[in-house]
């Protein structure tokens, strides 16, 4: 998959916030698909091409990974770490929406090479508003996610 398929990768344990993150990106006026995973290993999984996603091609890169920091199996910053560390996949765009105000996740996020990284707001309307400004961004105004 190129990036003008624009494939979003959705990296969220909690299926409430899945389901807000999705609503919110439905409203960004460009054609895009949102895959979601569960955990950190299913996510390296489906973006290596590995175990139960072994079937996808290689070239099926998501055009932009949205991953939460707190999940099970391996943790959102181990996950960051395997994306940005791995030469075909480290051009991926990839934002980071948290609930972690702490400035050593915050840091080492930046360190390992995340594009940007965004606080989860507790309040519905905020949280949907953010969401839909990350998607406007990345699929309307970032040359590298926009362009064929």
């Amino acid at each position: 998959m190129s990036y003008t398929e624009r494939e979003i990768l959705l990296i969220e344990d909690s299926p409430d916030d899945s389901e807000l993150i999705q609503r919110a990106l439905s409203s960004v006026p460009h054609k895009h698909t949102i895959a979601w995973v569960k955990d950190g290993q299913e996510a390296l999984d489906y973006i290596f091409c590995e175990g139960p996603f072994s079937s996808r091609s290689p070239d099926q890169k998501p055009c932009l990974i949205l991953l939460d920091l707190k999940l099970p199996k391996v943790t959102g910053l181990e996950v960051l770490e395997k994306i940005k560390s791995n030469s075909s996949t480290r051009t991926i765009p990839v934002v980071v929406i948290s609930s972690s105000k702490e400035p050593k996740d915050l840091d080492k996020a930046y360190e390992l090479g995340v594009n940007s990284y965004v606080l989860k707001p507790i309040n519905y309307k905020d949280f949907m508003r953010a969401t839909e400004q990350i998607g406007m961004y990345w699929l309307l105004v970032d040359e590298k996610v926009k362009s064929p």
